[in-house]
């Protein structure tokens, strides 16, 4: 995995130093940077559109009391897209832009979801002292006719 992220962190920015290069000597300096800050306007906007879509969906799959794994998993998706658009850059703009397309996010949550699995705890492991630990000396424990909420 560290060298996964060192390879990114290596290769990132000189994907980027040549289309800077590249770009720029077809259309010009000032179209090059005029380019970089307008992608980084409208993926903000983008990102705050869809983000607050998102988290509507959220709420109302929490409201009717269901885990909403998929909607959490599209926020995290809007949220990388969003750093990617506001980090300067053609090719992260490319990776941002692709990421807010809603069916490559449904191919990446599937394929996520091939991959992973969710386990829940055994019945009863959710008590007030899990898998029968003692809470430790710093702990207040409180029975339920102790607590008064504010």
């Amino acid at each position: 995995m560290g060298r996964l992220l060192f390879a990114v962190f290596m290769i990132v920015p000189l994907i980027e130093i040549a289309l800077f290069v590249v770009i720029g000597n077809a259309i010009g300096l000032w179209p090059t940077l005029t380019g970089v800050v307008v992608t980084a306007v409208v993926g903000s906007l983008v990102l705050r559109l869809q983000g607050a879509a998102v988290f509507a969906e959220i709420r109302q799959t929490m409201g009717r009391g269901m885990l909403p794994a998929r909607a959490i998993a599209d926020a995290m998706m809007i949220g990388v897209a969003g750093a990617l658009l506001l980090t300067p850059g053609y090719f992260t703009d490319v990776a941002g832009a692709l990421l807010l397309v809603p069916a490559i996010r449904s191919a990446i949550y599937a394929f996520l979801r091939s991959r992973i699995r969710v386990v829940g705890a055994p019945p009863g492991a959710g008590g007030p002292h899990p898998g029968g630990a003692r809470p430790g000396p710093n702990t207040i424990d409180l029975d339920d006719e102790e607590w008064r909420p504010r």
